[in-house]
């Protein structure tokens, strides 16, 4: 990619359908943890007009309602208007859960099985993840991104604080940011579509979105006279949610992590336990490159790492600074794998997964969030990569040495 750029990325409220699924099946998660910590639960949600469909595998000791808490998750998003066909208290429920593969579950669980090569836990599918950080904002995140999560949570704020009544709660953002030198230095294009009452003026919301919430929200020096603000760019939306769309769990994995900036590996995260490393994993890879980027050790940073279904150990490993580290990418391998276990065991342990946190994750991105619970966004590793890192480099000089010898010996035969 050239140095000089321009970078989208959106972002999607709480009322978009796909959104709607994800958190019915973390606030069901969640349930499951606050009873039974070692809950193994891959739950499911599909919403279209007035119908929800649970489904998945959930094996746990908890006693739950399903559908009392798929309702609950409805309600506080904000689905309670009197002309909502989506409706928290009058959507059709149907239940499609079952257990646990007892296939599966040998290869998780740590003990001994016919077959399996560990007594170990081992990973709950095969798949690879990547985790990416940067030193574009505070939170060490792409700025596209960022902005456009700020942008969600704003109008979510003004929505659920009342302050405005046509606001309905399916929202879309997208900011487009301009990059020089690989650095961004200014927003060039606003996209906001937010769901309405049927009476609101579209005049009224253009105005709204731009001065009370782009230019209150959005860093006062990226925006400049040529900015363009596109607010509802179709002149009406007033049928939104499911009952516009159809909503299905684990669509929206960009808007889940690095708004297209970083690679993604394709599992999704939401109403899945920490067993299952499509969304631990990812967790991990966040933890990993954000403490890489506040060390100084790169001002961006990815990780890929992979596993092999039942098996403890990744069966690769691979860091990437694009050319921005201090040192070189093999040094850094060799640090991290000092620093960190990747074992989805030591995963859940580092990283205290095990606990009902995760509605906290499911909306504007699971990662540059603050909350003290995101465990993967703190930065207590710095010191000790740093450490790491010193005795690498005589080994890596050796090692140089000795490859420029024998290219000197291939030379002169």
């Amino acid at each position: 990619m050239s140095k000089n750029f321009i970078f989208s990325s959106e972002s999607v409220g709480e009322g978009h359908p796909d959104k709607v699924c994800d958190t019915i099946s973390d606030y069901i998660l969640d349930a499951c943890l606050a009873q039974d910590r070692f809950s193994r639960v891959a739950c499911e949600t599909y919403a279209k007009c007035n119908l929800v469909v649970v489904g998945g595998e959930i094996t746990t000791k908890a006693k739950l309602d399903f559908n009392a808490i798929a309702r609950d998750a409805i309600r506080d998003i904000g689905y309670t208007h009197d002309d909502d066909v989506f409706h928290a208290d009058k959507v059709l429920i149907l239940n499609a859960i079952t257990s646990q593969s007892p296939d599966i579950a040998q290869g998780v669980d740590a003990r001994q099985a016919e077959g399996k090569e560990t007594a170990e836990q081992g990973a709950g599918d095969q798949g690879l993840m990547f985790g990416y950080a940067c030193n574009e904002t505070p939170e060490l995140m792409p700025a596209p991104i960022m902005y456009a999560h700020l942008l969600g949570r704003a109008l979510t704020k003004v929505r659920k604080g009342g302050r405005v009544k046509w606001l309905r709660p399916d929202a879309k953002s997208q900011v487009s940011v301009r990059y020089v030198n690989d650095q961004p230095v200014e927003i060039t294009n606003v996209v906001i579509s937010t769901q309405h009452a049927q009476d609101a003026k579209h005049k009224t919301i253009k105005e709204y979105c731009i001065e009370e919430v782009i230019k209150k929200t959005l860093p006062r020096e990226m925006l400049t006279k040529n900015t363009q603000y596109l607010i509802n760019p179709t002149g009406r939306f007033v049928v939104g949610g499911p009952q516009g769309d159809t909503g299905l769990t684990g669509r929206k994995i960009i808007v889940d992590t690095y708004g297209g900036m970083g690679r993604h590996g394709g599992g999704a995260f939401s109403g899945k336990d920490p067993s299952k490393v499509d969304r631990s994993a990812a967790y991990m890879g966040r933890y990993v490159a954000k403490n890489i980027v506040a060390a100084g050790l790169a001002t961006s940073a990815e990780i890929q790492f992979a596993y092999a279904i039942g098996y403890p150990d990744p069966v690769s490993v691979c860091v990437n600074t694009f050319g921005t580290g201090t040192v070189s990418d093999e040094q850094l391998e060799r640090a991290v794998g000092e620093v960190f276990s990747f074992k989805p065991a030591d995963i859940i342990k580092q990283l205290n997964l095990l606990r009902p946190i995760y509605a906290k994750t499911t909306n504007y991105g699971h990662f540059g969030k603050t909350d003290p619970d995101i465990t993967w966004e703190k930065t207590d590793k710095v010191e000790a990569l740093k450490k790491a890192i010193r005795p690498a480099k005589g080994a890596t000089a050796a090692v140089m040495s000795t490859a420029r010898a024998a290219a000197i010996a291939r030379a002169s035969l």
